[in-house]
């Protein structure tokens, strides 16, 4: 099968796939111009523990436009534009949204249902007390980018009061309906230059996933189980509309 190739320039792209580039460029350049002016939008829009003192119910949907970095931003949004146009192309731009918005608020729930477990492991461990000093001024300490000295109280501070963003849930979502659909395609990725088949690559990216949030946690930097929040979501709901229920146009 030849090689996959992502077409067109960006005015034949997918309806959908242009808007949330430009939807997350924009938040993007929001951003760094608020963070120019000392406010961080992170805190508004990022997406907090649910009872975390940061926490507001829009910012389970924001959380998806808001990066990083440019480099947080760059990857997300080529894995958008690679595999989703050729997705967006076959399902048209309603079932597309639909996909890319509830692989978007799975990876959320599962991530957060992860640190509602660690978060009450370690405060069976920890009391109640550490509990109310966390929701009393960890958000401040945070917010300055500071932390408690005692390193379980920081872990408890971290899990409330870190704010994850980017469209990261969504865009592995993607990637495993691109997988599905698309399993013989060959890609060829810059990190790993052999043609590698999508269904393998989902694969393994899935596992390499798995092993990475189980090793690791919820202590470093990338949400792991929000990855696989977004893949476990998107398996769900492409196996539900192929199950014949729901099979209308969209």
């Amino acid at each position: 099968m030849n090689q996959f190739r992502s077409s067109g320039a960006f005015g034949n792209m997918p309806t959908v796939v242009k808007n949330l580039l430009i939807i997350n460029g924009l938040f993007f350049l929001a951003t760094v111009a608020a963070e120019s002016q000392g406010i961080r939008l992170s805190r508004l829009f990022g997406a907090f523990y649910w009872d975390s003192a940061g926490f507001e119910p829009w910012q389970i949907v924001t959380h998806m436009f808001m990066h990083g970095g440019l480099a947080h931003l760059f990857f997300n949004m080529f894995a958008l534009w690679m595999f989703g146009t050729a997705i967006e192309r076959v399902w048209g731009p309603k079932r597309f949204l639909i996909y890319y918005m509830v692989t978007g608020l799975g990876a959320y729930f599962i991530h957060y249902g992860v640190i509602a477990w660690e978060a009450n492991q370690l405060i069976a461990e920890l009391g109640r007390d550490a509990l109310e000093t966390v929701k009393r001024d960890g958000l401040d300490l945070w917010m300055q980018n500071k932390n408690y000295v005692d390193p379980d109280l920081a872990q408890l501070n971290r899990l409330y009061n870190r704010p994850v963003v980017g469209a990261s849930g969504a865009v592995f979502g993607i990637l495993l309906a691109f997988g599905m659909m698309f399993p013989n395609t060959k890609l060829i990725m810059l990190f790993f230059p052999v043609p590698i088949k999508a269904k393998y690559f989902v694969i393994g990216y899935g596992l390499l996933e798995l092993y990475s949030g189980i090793a690791g946690g919820s202590s470093g930097n990338v949400a792991h189980f929000a990855h696989l929040g977004g893949m476990i979501f998107g398996f769900i709901l492409i196996k539900y509309w192929s199950s014949g229920y729901n099979n209308r146009q969209y």
